[in-house]
């Protein structure tokens, strides 16, 4: 049903082991818009498309370096983005207009049952409004979109939780464009060469605007040696919400307190899940404890520092 609805121009909302995407066929232009219209995005933000496997990669990429085929059997199917050259044919809707496209092959069952069935590249950026949470489960999804698209596809809990790593190999030099899953140390081990960072000439690609993944109320991330006094002064005067790793301490105020785990990757596939129970709890604003300042942390950093960008918040919020 999924795919007839894909041949059919229409959206399907899908399971991925990072976060349920938004799909559409990416080799249709009307139906690519249709993401655009129903997400609220803007028409020049790139989304991913989502293939089977390497099999699939003629289609979409050209001058694929070598450095990509070693990636790919080391990750594929799996939590990474690649960013290569996009081949002639491959539409502007997809790319926004850039000259590259983001490539990936998940490792959802779901997922890969439905791109195999469809037998083309699915687009599918995360299935939420522009900016706002990513969803984690199928009811999720229900909740953002209702009937606005045509069919939800239940694959459980996705095991990650937040959004694949994006490395750029468009110019052969592996540039890391959003941390994720996968850690810079790990492409570094399958490369044997060093993994940059991005630059103000580096491509465009999803989740990296600085106000990203927010919540419909204020999120705040102080500094640790401020996280307790924010939670004490915002308890006071307004119901609060509180996602921290250690258990609520006698006497906090805090209406809400959510323990997160310490183990990054948990954090990670857990994340969204707990703010969007905390964003619907009632309270009128939302402390966050900063995670370790580690590199295991990088990817929940990133999306934290994002979501108190995005949620309006400018008070005890430095990582902005």
């Amino acid at each position: 049903r999924a795919a007839r609805v894909l041949r059919a121009g229409g959206l399907v909302g899908f399971p991925t082991e990072t976060v349920y995407g938004l799909g559409a066929d990416a080799a249709n232009p009307a139906a690519v818009r249709k993401i655009f219209a129903a997400k609220g995005r803007p028409v020049d933000h790139p989304v991913i498309v989502h293939i089977a496997g390497a099999a699939q990669l003629n289609r979409w990429a050209i001058d694929v370096p070598a450095a990509a085929r070693v990636l790919m059997s080391r990750f594929w199917p799996g939590p990474l983005t690649l960013i290569l050259r996009r081949a002639p044919d491959v539409l502007d809707e997809v790319t926004g207009g850039q000259d590259t496209v983001g490539l990936r092959a998940p490792s959802h069952p779901g997922a890969q049952r439905l791109l195999q069935v469809f037998g083309g590249g699915i687009a599918g950026p995360s299935a939420n409004r522009f900016g706002h949470i990513s969803p984690t489960t199928a009811q999720h999804v229900r909740d953002e979109f209702g009937a606005a698209i045509d069919l939800v596809l239940d694959g459980g809990p996705c095991d990650v939780g937040i959004e694949s790593t994006i490395l750029d190999l468009s110019t052969g030099t592996p540039v890391l464009l959003r941390p994720g899953h996968i850690q810079p140390s790990e492409l570094e081990e399958a490369l044997r060469m060093p993994v940059s960072r991005a630059t103000a000439h580096s491509p465009r690609v999803s989740g990296t605007l600085e106000m990203h993944y927010a919540p419909r109320h204020p999120l705040l991330l102080p500094p640790p040696q401020e996280f307790v006094r924010v939670v004490k002064e915002h308890s006071q005067r307004t119901p609060t919400a509180v996602l921290a790793r250690a258990p609520k301490p006698i006497g906090t105020a805090a209406a809400l307190w959510q323990v997160a785990s310490s183990e990054p990757r948990e954090y990670a596939r857990d994340l969204y899940a707990m703010l969007r129970l905390l964003d619907g709890a009632g309270c009128e604003v939302i402390v966050v404890e900063a995670p370790p300042d580690h590199v295991d942390w990088d990817a929940v950093r990133d999306r934290l520092r994002r979501a108190a960008a995005g949620s309006g918040s400018t008070q005890d919020s430095p990582e902005k």
